[in-house]
C-alpha cells in the first residue's frame, strides 16, 4: 500500500466513525456555522469587545475555527493548537461570558443547521464550553493562590 493509498484509508476510517458524518455535517456546513456565529459575536455587546481586544486578524481566526470544528465534528486533524492556552491569557474572559456565547452559538446552529447536526454542534460546544470555563477558573485560582503566597510575609 502506498503512502497516499494508507492516507486515504486512514480518511475514508475516520469519516465512518465522526460524529458529523451521521449528523450530515460537511466541511461548508462548518464554515457556514463559524462565520455566521463570529459575526454575531463581533457585534454582540459584551462579546465583541472582548474578541476585539485579542483577534487582530479575523479571517486567519475564521480558518483556524473552521479547522478546529472539522476536527471536533469530522475528526479530520486538521487543528494544531491549544484553545486552553490562546484563552488563559485574556484576562477580560469573565465565566458569565460562556453561558453568553454558548446561548449565541446555540441560536446560530438551530438557524442554519439541520436538527441532527445543530444538535451535535450544541452538545460538543456545551463540553468544550465547559472545560474551557473550568480550565480557566482553575488557572486563575492557582495564579491567585501562587500571588497570595507571594504577598505573604513570614509572621
Amino acid at each position: 500500500m502506498t503512502d497516499a493509498e494508507d492516507l486515504a484509508a486512514r480518511t475514508a476510517r475516520r469519516a465512518q466513525i465522526a460524529p458529523g458524518t451521521a449528523a450530515g455535517v460537511d466541511e461548508a456546513m462548518i464554515a457556514r456555522q463559524v462565520h455566521t456565529f463570529y459575526a454575531r459575536v463581533r457585534e454582540h455587546p459584551r462579546l465583541g469587545p472582548v474578541f476585539a481586544a485579542h483577534v487582530e486578524d479575523w479571517d486567519t481566526h475564521l480558518a483556524k475555527l473552521c479547522d478546529f470544528w472539522s476536527s471536533v465534528v469530522l475528526m479530520t486533524g486538521r487543528f494544531k493548537g491549544s484553545p486552553m492556552a490562546a484563552h488563559a491569557g485574556a484576562a477580560d474572559i469573565q465565566s458569565s461570558d460562556f453561558a453568553v456565547w454558548l446561548e449565541l452559538w446555540r441560536q446560530v446552529a438551530r438557524e442554519v443547521c439541520p436538527p441532527a447536526a445543530a444538535d451535535l454542534f450544541i452538545a460538543k460546544a456545551e463540553m468544550i464550553g465547559e472545560s474551557l470555563r473550568q480550565g480557566l477558573e482553575m488557572l486563575r485560582a492557582a495564579g491567585s493562590q501562587r500571588a497570595r503566597r507571594t504577598l505573604s510575609f513570614p509572621g
